[in-house]
């Protein structure tokens, strides 16, 4: 628009103080997890001419208000004006004009007038009489219920009805004649009309939003009586100055302002705007909104908003029961959790994303923001409870190997943790697990410290030793009924950190010692088939792997999508330490359809170099081909699996689903060093397809399901957890 260079926006450092305001309207905002103080507001509406502040100068309305409600909150009774005389028409005129010489000249009635009717801009509390000369409302005088009722019930007939400007001349606009006009609707011509019909067509009229007053005159004239109602239209609008707005953008205002440049200002339309202002605030959470509203000489509208920003932030400990009591974490290491900074608006809904990031540190059981106003400075102080876990424990529980294809029990597995979640108060991580099966065994001692010290990004780092023992039936299944296992011995450190939103970056280096071991536990090289069960020919593997991985999680929901991308370097540093290269990558993408969810899945890799055999793509089981025992389709330097679910509830908490897998090794298993695959004449692809049933458990989904392979043969399939 041409004329915006009228349109400023000024960042003003003058605050209007949260608690000095007149307490118009008390807001209440509750959140969940967060318990928040009221935070009292008012507007103010001044009208200033010619830089002489009016009688009107300190009006209040409540944000919540709209000029509907100034309307109908106007009740100032007519029949409280005057003293009442006998005849019907003089207690009309009388009602109206409490000066009988206002009928001499309908031109110069405002200067005989002593009182004076002024309507207020955006939801004055009442309409009220005021003198043109005193700057307070004037009280009218108090008549007895009993001949205010009777004069209700007189009406008076009225000849013609007009519209003037505030010196009963003819107004300049033709449109705001009519625009006034319009809005009456009981003052008609040859209409017998009472005093509170007039009152509220003069509502009406100050309701349309294009008139500042409206004064009702009755003159005696010869053709009968003629009402007036003398109007004086707003101001065209003809620029804008915004302060105090540092959250609200700039474009937001003008956008709003930019249809009414050069036309009459409309209290409907200004109300509308600063609704829409106070609701950009709301829909962010943000603690501010429009406090005051003043229209210059000039048609100059200035906006000052009032924003809350954050004084202060602290910690306070409390035990269950709401005592306060010394906490055990730093409180610097929960303050460099939060989003929400000194100096900034403060956001309710940056706060409820603040307490579900204390949460998920693991070592807080229920946290909570308290803001409190900051004295008389117009900003808020920030409390946040917080209630501690029990920092260390012993913990036990069991599961399910996937890598035990025979008997009923050979798979299960039972574990025993010794952890502490907040070494030196700083959310550090300290974990001992052991793991024991029939085949299967696992010792691991992790470090993690969730945030490394001094670092702006959010760095973790993680250190880890571990001893395991897992089958290798995935790639070696013994015809002789021999159980073949993998042993390996592994450490490594590891830094992680977000680096967009949803997206995470790993980067670690890992040393792994491996070998195969017969059922006796005595290293072995070769297995039933003379295949070769090492890569260097020793009895032991070795490896430095360099590890990269990136990782997108969506929102967590049924129709959220995930995508994995991994690629490990083996380091020859060592002559003897092998040299190879392998990346995978997994996808998934969910869709909802009303109580139907729908899961598609992709899963790849592919190695290159001198690997151990034992490290190839197994296909087949309950995490990739279902239907199939865990990799009997094959295992290959490739692979390629996909999968397809459609689930549907059915008796709370039970979930029905079905699917379908389909897997393939891409040919590659011939290029196993010893193809062990081929030795077992493995088909190198399939397909699987069924139904199951899932339960939630504090552990994951408890998953039943049942297959049928592309050879009609069925199997049962038990899991923890959501596939991989």
């Amino acid at each position: 628009m041409p004329q915006n260079d009228n349109i400023r926006f000024i960042s003003s450092s003058i605050k209007i103080p949260c608690e000095t305001m007149p307490q118009k309207a008390d807001i209440q905002f509750t959140l969940p997890s967060m318990k928040i103080s009221s935070f009292r507001s008012s507007h103010y509406l001044r009208r200033k001419h010619h830089h002489i502040i009016s009688p009107f100068a300190s009006v209040q309305f409540s944000n919540h208000n709209s000029v509907l409600q100034f309307i109908d909150s106007v009740k100032t009774p007519f029949t409280q004006l005057v003293d009442f005389v006998k005849t019907p028409f003089t207690q009309f005129v009388n009602s109206l004009q409490p000066s009988s010489n206002i009928f001499n000249s309908t031109k110069n009635h405002s200067k005989r007038n002593p009182f004076h009717l002024k309507s207020l801009l955006l939801s004055s509390a009442s309409l009220a009489l005021t003198g043109p000369d005193e700057g307070s409302l004037m009280t009218p005088p108090k008549i007895g219920s009993q001949s205010a009722s009777q004069n209700d019930e007189e009406r008076v007939l009225i000849s013609e009805v007009f519209v003037r400007n505030k010196d009963g001349e003819e107004l300049e606009r033709k449109d705001l004649e009519n625009e006034a006009m319009t809005a009456l609707k009981t003052c008609r011509p040859n209409s017998a009309l009472t005093i509170h019909e007039v009152q509220e067509d003069v509502h009406r009229i100050i309701g349309s939003g294009y008139f500042s007053s409206c004064m009702p005159v009755a003159v005696d004239t010869r053709d009968g009586i003629r009402l007036v109602f003398q109007v004086e239209p707003n101001q065209e609008f003809r620029g804008l100055v915004c302060e105090g707005a540092n959250a609200l953008p700039s474009k937001f205002v003008e956008d709003a302002f930019r249809g009414g440049y050069g036309k009459i200002v409309n209290i409907r339309r200004l109300n509308d705007v600063i609704d829409s202002i106070n609701g950009w605030y709301m829909d962010r959470g943000l603690f501010g909104l429009v406090s005051g509203v003043e229209i210059f000489s000039g048609g100059i509208i200035r906006l000052q908003v009032s924003e809350a920003e954050v004084n202060d932030i602290s910690i306070r400990f409390r035990r269950k029961t709401g005592e306060p009591t010394v906490g055990k974490t730093r409180p610097e290491t929960i303050l460099r959790q939060l989003t929400t900074k000194k100096g900034q608006v403060y956001s309710m809904l940056q706060g409820k994303r603040d307490v579900d990031t204390v949460l998920t540190m693991g070592i807080m059981e229920d946290v909570s923001i308290v803001p409190q106003p900051a004295g008389d400075t117009g900003k808020v102080d920030l409390t946040m409870n917080v209630v501690e876990r029990q920092s260390h424990g012993i913990s036990a529980g069991g599961g399910i190997s996937s890598g035990i294809a025979n008997g009923p029990l050979a798979g299960l597995i039972g574990s025993c943790a010794i952890h502490h979640r907040n070494l030196f108060g700083r959310n550090q991580k300290l974990n001992l697990s052991l793991e024991r099966g029939q085949v299967d065994s696992l010792f691991r001692l992790n470090y993690t410290d969730p945030w490394i010290e001094g670092d702006d990004k959010r760095t973790s780092r993680s250190i880890m030793v571990q001893n395991s023992k897992t089958p290798g039936s995935l790639v070696y299944s013994q015809p002789d009924g021999n159980i073949l296992t993998i042993g390996r011995v592994t450490a490594g450190i590891e830094y992680s950190r977000p680096f967009r939103p949803n997206w995470s970056g790993t980067a670690g280096v890992t040393f792994q010692r491996a070998g195969a071991r017969d059922d006796r536990g005595n290293p072995i090289i070769r297995d039933f088939y003379s295949s070769p069960l090492t890569a260097s020919g020793n009895a032991y593997d070795k490896m430095l792997l360099a590890k990269l991985e990136s990782v997108y999680t969506g929102s967590g929901g049924p129709g959220s999508s995930m995508l994995v991308l991994n690629m490990e370097q083996g380091l020859p540093v060592w002559t003897e330490w092998l040299a190879f290269n392998r990346v995978t990558a997994r996808a998934r993408k969910g869709f909802v359809a009303g109580p139907v969810s729908f899961s598609f899945g992709l899963s790849g890799g592919h190695m290159v170099g001198n690997f151990p055999p034992h490290e190839a793509f197994p296909i087949g089981g309950t995490n990739s081909v279902r239907g199939y025992e865990e990799g009997a389709i094959g295992s290959g330097r490739s692979h390629v699996v996909g999968s397809g679910e459609m689930s549907f509830p059915l008796l709370k908490p039970l979930e029905g689903v079905v699917f379908a897998d389909c897997g393939t090794d891409l040919g590659s298993a011939s290029a196993v060093p010893g193809d062990p695959a081929g030795a077992r004449l493995k088909p190198g692809n399939g397909y699987g397809y069924g139904v199951g049933v899932r339960l939630e458990s504090p552990f994951g989904p408890l998953r039943l399901e049942y297959a049928l392979n592309d050879h009609g043969t069925g199997r049962f399939h038990f899991g923890v957890g959501y596939r991989n």
